[in-house]
């Protein structure tokens, strides 16, 4: 795993640097994920090829260091993203964020824009309000998440996004969540509509019918279904998310 020292959120930053051939696809996780254990299956399937791939685990994440002095906003995290990419000398790159991760995603993409061969989100936030889990927690107050809300979110969880949580820093949550419900100006889906990249949206199946994304259909922005999987398409259908990037990068003839 490799590291550098992001002035912006003032800590350590930790990814892998995945080898393969092309430009990179950097994956950016969502809320109390880490990229370091959502997306190696992913990169690593055969159906997404050989391509180079970067997995950052953004601050108060996985196994990169955790502030107490940071905000952890959105526009925030994808500035330390955008301070990797630089840090990397990449001049060419693929985007892909998931939830959350989507939304770093989008901002990340409006500050390279000339960099961004493309960006592809999967059920990412576009509007202030936050979803299911970030409004949940974002209701209590950060002291209350802290004493309470996080050992009992922690305990309720029984699904794979349990284990990942436990790498997250509890107010790195919070604060994240909080961020989601606040939203940003414009908002993400004003930014996701305006970037002149090749822009594709990804749904689970088992998540639709959804007023995003068939209001983003009606706009003309491309969609990708992944078959047998919700939310949580990478570890509920890896092989298909690993399929439906490459496809992506191919239709757009790189």
């Amino acid at each position: 795993m490799n590291s550098f020292y992001s002035q912006q959120a003032g800590c350590n930053v930790r990814w892998h640097d995945l080898p393969g051939c092309g430009d990179p696809v950097v994956f950016i996780h969502g809320l109390g994920c880490a990229s370091s254990y959502e997306y190696p299956r992913v990169v690593r399937d055969p159906l997404f090829g050989a391509r180079r791939a970067i997995l950052i685990d953004l601050p108060g994440s996985g196994y990169s260091d955790k502030p107490e002095r940071y905000s952890y906003k959105t526009t925030d995290q994808a500035r330390v993203v955008a301070e990797l990419i630089g840090h990397l000398h990449l001049d060419a790159f693929w985007l892909y964020g998931h939830s959350m991760g989507g939304s770093i995603a989008i901002e990340t993409a409006g500050l390279l824009a000339p960099h961004v061969k493309g960006l592809m989100v999967s059920e990412p936030n576009f509007h202030a309000g936050g979803g299911m889990f970030s409004q949940s927690i974002a209701a209590q107050t950060e002291q209350q998440f802290l004493l309470q809300g996080y050992d009992a979110l922690l305990g309720a969880e029984k699904t794979a996004w349990a284990g990942c949580l436990q790498s997250n820093a509890p107010y790195a949550v919070w604060r994240a969540a909080t961020s989601l419900v606040e939203g940003v100006y414009p908002d993400w889906e004003a930014q996701f509509l305006s970037l002149t990249c090749p822009v594709t949206l990804i749904f689970g199946e088992l998540s639709l019918p959804d007023s995003d994304a068939e209001r983003l259909k009606q706009k003309g922005v491309e969609m990708k279904i992944i078959p047998a999987a919700g939310h949580s398409m990478s570890w509920e259908n890896p092989a298909a998310l690993a399929q439906t990037l490459a496809g992506c990068i191919a239709e757009s003839g790189c």
